[in-house]
């Protein structure tokens, strides 16, 4: 029987990773994420799941960012009991961000309900904690280049893919031989802490990414610039707030502001790391040997701790992370989520925004519809928990600092095929940057490439 792929998510959009194969009759999905966003991609996380659960034997999961692992206890609650593949380094941050997803949606839907938020009375979580605690009863763990059987006589490895800690290609034999390799998202090389991603010269079929398909990463001093916003947020006592994504980006921001340090390129700034998950996610990365690169590991043997500068102080509690908005700077607050589209840094920002002396620093994508995107675009005002909040803060973005390979990287990383995909899909990426990737590589390589859309199924071989 033949093989098939049918895109269910990160179909014209970042967001939302669902990729359904069916390999000789059997159903397995590679990734489960949640939709992101704006109202109408969120929306779509209430939609029906397309495929019947009792016909899903198992779900390949390439990295722990919730577009790609978010949706698995919605999918647990409502029958699944399948086994979830995933790295161990995946797994164990899967049990910070899940529960942490969980127990934000109950917190955003008792806010919503208090302050008569929204259109739908009640509001109600797509998933609660205890979801999500069941949910993690079905991982089972599978090591990078650790051949795993599969339903429908196919087999599958995980390989790295340098994104963030635990990320990996999924490349997935069919019973026929030929494979088809998930790029999950691919990563960057020569960047901090974790292992670069690895290079591939061969699959029958190819699934990729193209977040950053139609830009080119700036080559900014990171460090400077970094350096530099906080020289002067310590000369003026200024509140620097940075929506940052828990996981990867926040220890990416203190590996740098460890070495600033080190090197008395900056004064020892008061930082708050203002999340639960990051806290739990900072211990995670800081034991995870088998990821680390070689700059970490040499850091780690001289008794160094990289991911702790010498101000840091990890904020649990909800009182203490209130506290913190009658705290006067300089200070810098750290706290989820990313794209400053929910977490406690919707808090900061309601408090802060119409401060002139504030800082707001994106350091990563800041997807359409989000309150991250209308900033970064220069919005005068934005709305928060039904509050207009003019914006007098500074608005700055370091341009380099992404988990995300670029078009140049990409096309890096493309030309190590010494032999074309048969076809190869375009996903994860705004319609945009697709349609210049597409073009891209067909221009560089002459390859069949093609951009699903959602719902579409095609065939492999």
């Amino acid at each position: 029987m033949a093989q098939t792929i049918t895109f269910l998510g990160a179909a014209e959009t970042v967001t939302g990773s669902r990729h359904l194969l069916t390999l000789n009759g059997h159903k397995v999905l590679v990734d489960c994420g949640l939709f992101q966003g704006g109202r109408e991609l969120r929306d779509r996380n209430w939609i029906p799941f397309q495929v019947d659960l009792k016909e899903l034997e198992c779900i390949v999961i390439t990295h722990a960012h919730l577009d790609h692992i978010g949706y698995l206890p919605k999918l647990v609650r409502m029958g699944y009991d399948g086994p979830i593949y995933a790295t161990p380094a995946t797994i164990e941050l899967a049990k910070i961000s899940l529960p942490d997803s969980g127990r934000l949606q109950e917190e955003d839907a008792h806010i919503h309900n208090k302050h008569d938020l929204g259109n739908h009375k009640p509001a109600l979580p797509l998933y609660t904690e205890a979801d999500a605690y069941h949910c993690l009863k079905l991982f089972r763990p599978v090591h990078y280049y650790q051949n795993h059987g599969l339903p429908g006589n196919a087999n599958f490895r995980s390989l790295p893919a340098g994104h963030i800690l635990g990320s990996a290609f999924a490349e997935i034999y069919f019973e026929n031989g030929e494979r088809i390799l998930m790029s999950g998202d691919l990563g960057r090389f020569n960047t901090p802490i974790i292992k670069d991603p690895t290079s591939i010269d061969y699959s029958e079929y190819l699934v990729v990414e193209s977040t950053y398909g139609d830009r080119l990463h700036a080559h900014e001093d990171t460090e400077g610039k970094l350096a530099a916003i906080l020289n002067d947020a310590f000369r003026n006592g200024s509140v620097v707030l940075v929506p940052s994504f828990a996981i990867g980006r926040t220890q990416e921001l203190l590996y740098f502001i460890n070495n600033l340090e080190k090197r008395g390129a900056i004064p020892r700034i008061p930082i708050y790391i203002d999340s639960p998950m990051a806290t739990n996610t900072t211990g995670v990365y800081a034991r995870a040997k088998e990821e680390h690169d070689s700059d970490m590991k040499l850091a780690l043997s001289n008794n160094e701790d990289p991911l702790h500068p010498a101000n840091v102080q990890f904020v649990r509690d909800f009182e203490q992370s209130k506290a913190l908005n009658s705290q006067r700077g300089p200070m810098v607050v750290i706290a989820g989520s990313g794209m400053a589209n929910g977490g406690r840094i919707v808090h900061h920002l309601l408090h802060h925004l119409s401060d002139p002396n504030c800082v707001v620093l994106f350091t990563g994508y800041q997807a359409e519809g989000t309150m991250g995107r209308r900033l970064i675009e220069g919005a005068q005002e934005v709305k928060i928990l039904g509050n207009h909040i003019p914006v007098a803060a500074k608005v700055e973005k370091l341009n380099s600092l992404s988990a995300h390979a670029d078009q140049g990287e990409i096309l890096d990383w493309l030309s190590k095929f010494k032999t074309p995909p048969k076809r190869t899909f375009i996903v994860h990426g705004e319609p945009p940057a697709q349609a210049v990737l597409l073009e891209k590589i067909k221009e560089r390589f002459g390859w069949d490439v093609v951009i699903p859309k959602q719902g579409e199924q095609f065939d492999l071989g």
